[in-house]
């Protein structure tokens, strides 16, 4: 099991930065990729950063590049991802996720790739 807890979300004006953080407590946390999927009112979770188990691969939607970016700790079984120069469309309910551990270094982008899902923390960015 990789139970996953998503914090740092919150509200903020266009431009501001954020930082989400997604814990486990889960021993195999180390051997899986990490995403972080996206989720607003009436459209579809949507890929946004993802991460191989070491970290040494990262993978953006195009939406974000340049503009986030995604790490992780294992020693510390947390992943973050840090948001800058937000803007209104970013706004959404931001979930972590953590794939069946593989040691891989593909990062997939669909969410029925991961299995292991957080809660959710909201983001919104005022215009």
């Amino acid at each position: 099991q990789v139970p996953l807890v998503e914090s740092g979300g919150g509200l903020v004006p266009a431009g501001y930065s954020l930082r989400l953080t997604c814990t486990s407590s889960g021993r195999i946390f180390s051997r899986t990729t990490m995403a972080w999927f996206r989720q607003a009112p009436g459209k579809e979770r949507e890929f946004v950063a993802g991460i191989n188990w070491n970290g040494g691969t990262t993978e953006y939607a195009d939406s974000v590049k340049g503009r986030f970016a995604s790490s992780r700790d294992n020693a510390e079984r947390t992943g973050w991802l840090q948001m800058n120069s937000l803007k209104p469309e970013d706004t959404a309910t931001y979930f972590c996720a953590a794939s069946s551990p593989a040691l891989s270094d593909e990062i997939p982008t669909r969410p029925s790739a991961f299995v292991y899902w957080g809660q959710g923390t909201q983001v919104t960015v005022s215009s």
